[in-house]
Parts: structure tokens; sequence; C-alpha cells
């Protein structure tokens, strides 16, 4: 029997950072949806939410040394790829995945980063690509090509109800393992 040279020793370890802090979050939604289809296809799955931990304001001096922040880092450096659930507002990511972007700082060198929005409307479709440049250029991370929008009609009852939008988030969490697989 001869096995790939190519082949990866082990499956990528996937952090999916749910970056909402609101109770009924859909973006959180999409973060555990993300989450079970991932370990439904063998990745070794972490999970940070940040509705856990106490993320501080970035003042660029003490905001490093804040537990939260260290514990985030511990996440990213433990990882090969990272799947990003957040809101889309004013045509934006949250304020807290920038947060997390600019706390985690070199933990987020070279990931692969795939990315799932819950916003109001498809009008800010591009919204996330602020937060996708900021991880190329500064990070050199390498951006999934393949982005999740649900509006609030893919939700009801707490869950993600709309097909569609449950093909492209297994679409996109195939994509994130498998090009995480191959730069292992």
């Amino acid at each position: 029997m001869t096995t790939d040279p190519h082949a990866p020793a082990r499956e990528p370890r996937i952090l999916v950072l749910s970056t909402s802090l609101h109770p009924q979050s859909r973006s959180r939604i999409l973060a555990e949806h993300a989450r079970m289809a991932l370990a439904h296809r063998g990745a070794q799955v972490a999970w940070f939410d940040c509705r856990d931990v106490d993320l501080p304001y970035m003042d660029g001096h003490t905001a490093h040394g804040a537990e939260a922040t260290k514990a985030l880092q511990r996440a990213l450096g433990a990882c090969d790829a990272v799947l990003v659930a957040t809101g889309i507002y004013n045509y934006d990511v949250s304020a807290v995945a920038k947060a997390c972007m600019e706390l985690g700082g070199r933990a987020w060198n070279d990931k692969t980063v795939g990315i799932a929005c819950a916003t109001g409307s498809m009008v800010s479709y591009m919204g996330h690509l602020g937060l996708a440049n900021s991880l190329m250029l500064d990070f050199r991370c390498v951006i999934v090509p393949r982005f999740v929008y649900a509006t609030g009609e893919a939700f009801k009852d707490g869950k993600l109800v709309d097909e569609g939008v449950q093909t492209r988030m297994a679409e996109l969490c195939g994509s994130l393992q498998d090009l995480a697989r191959r730069r292992i």
C-alpha cells in the first residue's frame, strides 16, 4: 500500500470564532452550524465565543496584556484555520470582529480564513471585504473565496432553516477544511 506523500499527517485544526455579543445572535447560529458541519467532516474543531470573554478596547497599550486577549491569541495560535462568524452593521463587520483581528495580532499569521455573515439585507454583501483585506495584507492569511451571507429570513426559532444558506455553509466549511488541509 502506498500513501500520498502530499497528504497531511492530520486533519487541520479549525477555530470557529463567534464574534457577536447579542444574546439572540444570528451570526452565532451560523457559527454553531459551522462547528457542527466541520465536526461532521472530521475536522479538529475549537470554539471561541466572544460572549464568554471580556475583550478590551484596542488601545495600542494595555489591551494586549488582558487575559481575554491572551485567550484569543492562544486559540488562534493553536489552529490552522479560522471560520469567522460576524454580523454586518453599517456595511462593515462588527466592532468585535475587528477587535479580534487587532487583538489577535500575529497569532493570525498565515491562517486560512473563512467568513460567514448575518446581515439585515443583501445590500451589504461586500461588508466583510475590509476584514478580509486586512487579514490578507497584514497577516498573510489565505481567505477562502466563498462567503456566506444570511439575512433574517434564513433563521427561525433560533435555527438556520434556509436550505440554500445551509448548502452554502456546508460548501464554505468544506472549502475551508480542504484548503487548510493543503496548507499544513
